[in-house]
């Protein structure tokens, strides 16, 4: 990663976050008006140009403004973003949704997809190495302004359908240390080299079942909020697996 001035670390905080609410390039009169910035709407236009040869955002060809790219989305998961944690009521009551299947391990994963699912407002997944695989949520994306691209959205569901494509895309993926796993641009294959984004968290029992469960969107998905989502998600399969 380069060195950034703090200056473009407002600005790139600033605009990513302008982009995930509105799904809109965003262009530098919007950062000096809405996000208080203190430098002028020509400074502000010069660091994005800066900001745009250093990779971390993009032109549009419709737009005057700028999006982020995978790798200035990446930089603001790991070293901008707060994560919004549940509370403790929250984590309760996600826990009583599917309280009652805790003992029927399919049931369970499946309630366990669903509810992630209506939490987040987007599409969830959760697959098991024997070879399971539940989805929920695919009306949410219908309502996310990427998707009103029909394109994108038959590419997105078309991939799902492939029985092997998450076990080919996991199976690509570095096993390492790193609890939540996100994936961006070119790290989801050519399958859906685009703009969609994936949370995801890997999980263990002890009965050696394991898999992942995560929520895949638009590259502009909540991280704030669907990091640790899907972070108590996974860790609740592996706390009621183990009574399984």
């Amino acid at each position: 990663m380069h060195d950034l001035t703090a200056r473009q670390v407002e600005i790139l905080k600033s605009l990513i976050e302008e982009y995930i609410e509105t799904a809109e390039a965003v262009g530098s009169e919007t950062l000096e008006k809405k996000h208080n910035m203190s430098a002028s709407p020509a400074t502000i236009r010069n660091e994005m140009v800066r900001l745009t040869q250093l990779g971390y955002l993009k032109k549009p060809h419709v737009s005057a403004g700028r999006v982020p790219t995978p790798m200035g989305m990446k930089f603001y998961v790991k070293q901008l973003m707060k994560e919004r944690e549940l509370s403790t009521a929250e984590e309760v009551s996600l826990k009583e949704k599917v309280w009652d299947l805790r003992e029927k391990e399919r049931e369970f994963l499946k309630e366990v997809t669903k509810t992630l699912a209506e939490r987040t407002k987007a599409l969830a997944i959760t697959r098991t190495n024997e070879g399971d695989l539940f989805c929920a949520g695919y009306a949410n994306i219908l309502d996310m302004p990427e998707f009103f691209d029909i394109d994108l959205t038959k590419n997105l569901l078309s991939a799902i359908d492939e029985s092997d494509f998450f076990t080919s895309l996991f199976t690509g993926q570095p096993v390492d240390d790193e609890e939540i796993h996100i994936l961006l641009g070119e790290d989801l294959g050519p399958r859906l080299n685009g703009p969609y984004g994936f949370v995801y968290k890997r999980y263990h029992t002890p009965m050696e079942l394991s898999g992942e469960i995560g929520v895949l969107g638009p590259s502009r998905l909540n991280y704030m909020s669907i990091v640790p989502t899907v972070r108590y998600f996974g860790s609740l399969i592996e706390e009621i697996a183990k009574g399984w």
